[in-house]
């Protein structure tokens, strides 16, 4: 079953996030732009999925399910989501590492900025296959 209203939810709490990235930009912290971006990523996939018809797991990437089922999408978006669900393996990658650090890594020394841009370029790419999604129906 399709449930239509939480994947809008989704991904209007996507839409927030991704305007509170630019203020972790402004304040240099690097660290939580990564881990943010990471929810935003987590949270369009899943909508996408849902669209789609498939109930996603629960677990943090799920980039791969995507993969599986990219035939459902228009061609027009297949090779962007390709890409991305590479790049937010990184991502993923990342999560754990950006929020709690460990003993040896303090989070808000070990990121750049241009590893914080890279994860905003992420999030904006899925959510720019979003309104691609949506102006193609």
């Amino acid at each position: 079953m399709v449930n239509e209203e939480l994947a809008n939810s989704y991904l209007r709490r996507a839409k927030i996030r991704f305007e509170v990235l630019q203020e972790f930009l402004k304040r240099d912290d690097f660290a939580d732009t990564i881990g943010e971006a990471q929810e935003i990523v987590e949270l369009v996939q899943k909508a996408i999925l849902i669209k789609i018809g498939v109930q996603p797991p629960k677990w943090h990437d799920v980039g791969s399910i995507i993969d599986q089922h990219i035939d459902k999408f228009p061609p027009e978006v297949r090779d962007k989501l390709r890409t991305l669900n590479k790049e937010a393996k990184w991502l993923r990658s990342q999560r754990e590492i950006a929020f709690y650090g460990d003993m040896d890594l303090i989070p808000e020394e070990i990121y750049t900025r241009e590893d914080a841009l890279k994860a905003v370029g992420i999030a904006e790419g899925y959510l720019s296959v979003v309104r691609s999604l949506s102006r193609l129906k």
